[in-house]
């Protein structure tokens, strides 16, 4: 592919919904996690653009370039799979597609598999933390206050305010600076820190789908990209071995244990999800339309 066709097109989606795509080919659209931004999906690899693939980006309601959400409406899960609905209408048309996601990404992409299977080629889950509705009072109250304080620490003192908090919350000793000089990059990327706020205390209260069980029915295949725990506790391993051992066409990957996450190596999760796309049940798939 020549360097021109590698240039990014900027799209802007229902005038609130801003991204890119990149390259020509079958279609993969990529959605990243809250308080991030479509740049740390594959973190500006173009390696899927390279190999043939029209990458589609966008940075979610409230995140990023976006615009915050309309008047109205809020950050709960339906609400962010109507957006990708959008986004799908207008940029892949009647196209079967790959749809991966990180983190809230994830969860987005697999609640919207769940309500239409058959427009989905394949599922690339990336470091899921939804592992279904949390039964134990205390421990939901835990995770809920831990997102509300660092969204008080966004509103009360920027991007410092936020870091602080997470800091005090816990980071490990070895891995700490790195995840603090990335986490800095992507908060200041935001033009709505207030929105991104709000979807701070609002996503982790809505729900993308009722059971883990749900997952058994959604036959498409998938690949689940697990990290460790050391580095990225915030999306646990065992949740995305729940996700690999529920979806019946799956395969889970993840780095090896004491490298950074794979979730966050942009070139090589990039070509795990070429050679994942290349498999003839998702090339296969990737050739129809609906």
């Amino acid at each position: 592919m020549s360097a021109e066709k590698l240039e990014p097109q900027p799209i802007e989606v229902a005038g609130r919904l801003r991204g890119e795509t990149l390259g020509d080919g079958p279609p993969i659209v990529l959605l990243h996690g809250i308080t991030a931004t479509r740049r740390q999906v594959v973190h500006g690899s173009n390696v899927l653009a390279r190999e043939g693939m029209r990458m589609i980006q966008y940075d979610a309601r409230g995140h990023g370039e976006s615009d915050p959400a309309p008047e109205g409406t809020g950050y709960v899960s339906p609400q962010l799979v109507a957006d990708l609905g959008l986004v799908i209408e207008e940029q892949v048309g009647n196209q079967q597609f790959v749809l991966g996601g990180h983190s809230m990404g994830s969860h987005t992409a697999v609640a919207y598999a769940l309500q239409d299977p058959a427009r989905i080629a394949a599922l690339v889950v990336i470091g899921p933390a939804y592992g279904g509705p949390i039964a134990d009072a205390e421990e939901r109250q835990k995770m809920l206050s831990r997102w509300d304080e660092l969204a008080d620490g966004l509103e009360q003192g920027g991007v410092d305010g936020f870091l602080e908090v997470l800091d005090r919350q816990g980071l490990d000793p070895g891995w700490r600076d790195t995840i603090l000089r990335f986490t800095r990059e992507r908060m200041e990327a935001h033009r709505h820190p207030d929105a991104v706020a709000q979807a701070m205390r609002e996503v982790p209260r809505s729900t993308p789908f009722e059971s883990m069980d749900e997952l058994e029915f959604l036959d498409v295949p998938a690949l689940v990209v697990a990290s460790h725990d050391l580095a990225d506790p915030g999306h646990p391993y065992a949740v995305a071995e729940a996700y690999a051992a529920r979806l019946p066409r799956s395969r889970l990957i993840s780095e090896e244990e004491g490298e950074s996450p794979l979730a966050w190596q942009g070139g090589r999760l990039s070509r795990e999800i070429v050679a994942f796309s290349a498999e003839p049940a998702v090339a296969e798939r990737l050739k129809a339309a609906v």
